[in-house]
């Protein structure tokens, strides 16, 4: 589901346009770079906090 709605996000940018994304969990830390970047946007950043959340930044394909 977290896919999902950073999908829809992404939709809405430009092409080359940088989107943050924070978010929780082990699952969406694995999945969303992966599905991200398998349909070609760019992972630019990803940053683990102490607190729990997954900072990641990515760039619209295009």
């Amino acid at each position: 589901m977290t896919f999902v709605r950073v999908r829809l996000a992404l939709d809405r940018l430009s092409p080359g346009q940088v989107l943050e994304v924070l978010m929780k969990g082990d699952e969406p830390r694995r999945n969303v770079p992966r599905t991200a970047a398998e349909q070609g946007h760019a992972v630019l950043a990803q940053d683990d906090r102490a607190d729990g959340i997954t900072r990641l930044l990515l760039r619209r394909k295009g």
